[in-house]
């Protein structure tokens, strides 16, 4: 989410440093061009951060793609056998449906429920980690280095 977070600022931040220039030079035309120094100077300072974020969240993904902890290693992976089971699990609920279908909505009713009480901050995490750990996965497989 830091990631994704970070992006998102840099909108705010570029509103904010023309609203703090507005105020330094409110004669837009007598000194523009210092405006616009400073104006870029300040998304520079924004960008760099966003790099920094960057590097740190992938230095953050290597180190667990090569660690040697199996918690750490499955736990990406183990993602996709959960959803592998919901998927699957979808074939008895249409046959479930047919016969009882009050049972059948009560358990996706029950199931959506649930999945909306993740809070949406942890669904962009999680995103954000899965994108990195598959493009990194990619770029060992592409390097020859992946098992």
């Amino acid at each position: 989410m830091a990631l994704l977070g970070g992006l998102e600022l840099l909108g705010p931040v570029a509103n904010f440093a023309s609203k703090l220039a507005d105020k330094i030079w409110p004669d837009k035309t007598a000194q523009q061009a210092e405006r616009q120094k400073f104006e870029l100077a300040v998304m520079e300072l924004t960008k760099a951060g966003e790099l920094e974020t960057l590097k740190t969240s992938l230095s953050a993904i290597i180190a667990e793609a090569n660690s040697t902890d199996p918690w750490t290693s499955r736990a990406r992976p183990s993602f996709l056998y959960v959803m592998y089971v919901m998927i699957l699990a979808s074939i008895p609920m249409g046959v479930l449906f047919a016969f009882k279908p009050e049972i059948a909505t009560g358990v996706t009713t029950g199931v959506g429920l649930w999945l909306k009480a993740i809070p949406d901050e942890l669904y962009m995490l999680f995103g954000a980690g899965y994108l990195g750990y598959t493009t990194w996965r990619g770029l060992e497989k592409r390097k020859g280095v992946a098992k």
